[in-house]
């Protein structure tokens, strides 16, 4: 026997108001935000989206720890300043605080016939220093303002400006 439909449809009522707020709850313990971009989380943890190329198609965040990675359409590499060589992997991440970035993998940056992993990025009041381990650099975060483009980098443009990156020469070691 079935109960009475006085208990069945208050029950229902109950269940039905109360679907919304578990399935939103499951989203945001997922770490998902599906109305940010990559561009917006690096600008929510106070970092400017130049320090990211163009091209970004997702990202991955566990909100309680931090950790995060960026995909993109392909592996990506560019110049900039002519002496700076830059690669990022298809996948790359670390993990994410205002203003810091830790234990960075699958960005490498080119210096003299070396390949070096970036393994941190702090901003600094105006300046973003980047840390290879045994060494770091600093350079303004105005620099950082536009996003490079696979391939050229900051060289892009088709109205024939070139930008270059203007850094503080302070290069200091560890």
């Amino acid at each position: 026997m079935f109960p009475p439909r006085q208990i069945v449809f208050p029950l229902l009522i109950i269940f039905l108001t109360t679907l919304p707020p578990l399935i939103t709850t499951a989203a945001a313990v997922d770490g998902r935000d599906t109305s940010l971009t990559a561009y917006d989380l690096l600008q929510s943890y106070d970092f400017p989206i130049g320090i990211l190329p163009k091209g970004a198609i997702g990202y991955d965040l566990d909100k309680s720890t931090g950790k995060f990675s960026v995909h993109l359409n392909g592996s990506c590499s560019f110049a900039l300043e002519g002496s700076y060589q830059l690669r990022y992997k298809s996948r790359f991440g670390g993990y994410i605080a205002k203003d810091r970035l830790t234990n960075l993998y699958g960005v490498s940056v080119k210096i003299l016939f070396l390949w070096l992993n970036i393994v941190e990025v702090v901003k600094n009041g105006d300046n973003l220093e980047f840390s290879v381990g045994i060494a770091s650099a600093s350079f303004p975060t105005y620099n950082f303002l536009v996003c490079p483009q696979c391939g050229c980098g900051l060289n892009c443009n088709s109205n024939g400006h070139i930008l270059k990156i203007r850094n503080s020469h302070r290069v200091s070691s560890v």
